[in-house]
């Protein structure tokens, strides 16, 4: 049962857990109540880096979830300018990540990296729309294991301020493999051909390398959602 709830924390957030710490000793030494807040600052600091481990579902043709969050906006635009993957619009789901949250990107299909650029921006809330083309970005193509193109990319949030993305062009990845995070609060963003049929729908929660967004392979029309 522990496992389920013990996770190990991302190597990236050691530092910032320990920054906590010793804030909060000083807050103790300032003011008792003061330390209690920062014992719970840092409590949670260790709750934002956990990194969970996953059951990836690995059947070929599958998209499984780049993060964990909450699913804002599928929609049809052209990709990223930057990757030259052309203008032709693809289906582009947007998942936000709040500040509770698993931050631990992960690679949505099995294939190749064939580019990867970051781009400075702004830092507008990243449940909207608009941070996809104005906030601090990552972008990332990949060339999948059936063929098509599909490109990630980690967006800096209202909150965030940085992107740690792990991979480079011509590494090979696997569907489900840990890739980057992004902190504190932020937006994933998946570009898919819009010929792959969508099994996830506005308003739903998902989980990064387990919940299945999409299949190439299938012909099952868009889904429909309910809040029940």
């Amino acid at each position: 049962m522990l496992k389920h709830v013990l996770h190990p924390v991302h190597p990236d957030g050691r530092k910032f857990i320990l920054l906590f710490a010793v804030v909060t000793l000083l807050l103790f030494w300032v003011w008792q109540p003061l330390g209690w807040l920062g014992v719970l600052a840092t409590a949670w600091c260790v709750y934002f880096f956990r990194d969970p481990p996953r059951v990836t579902p690995l059947r070929p043709g599958l998209v499984v979830s780049p993060a964990d969050g909450l699913i804002v906006s599928i929609a049809l635009v052209p990709p990223p300018r930057e990757l030259d993957m052309g203008d032709a619009p693809m289906t582009r789901i947007g998942i936000f990540l709040n500040v509770f949250d698993v931050h631990i990107n992960r690679v949505p299909m099995a294939g190749q990296v064939e580019r990867t650029h970051y781009h400075k921006g702004q830092f507008v809330n990243a449940s909207l729309d608009k941070a996809s083309d104005l906030n601090e970005r990552m972008t990332i193509r990949l060339k999948t294991a059936v063929g098509p193109d599909i490109a990630v990319v980690q967006i800096a949030g209202l909150v965030a301020r940085r992107i740690v993305c792990q991979i480079v062009a011509g590494q090979p990845v696997e569907t489900g493999e840990r890739f980057g995070l992004i902190r504190f609060g932020s937006r994933t963003d998946l570009y898919l051909p819009t010929d792959w049929s969508i099994h996830v729908v506005e308003g739903q929660h998902v989980v990064g390398a387990e919940t299945v967004l999409a299949d190439s392979t299938s012909t099952e029309p868009a889904r429909q959602g309910a809040v029940r």
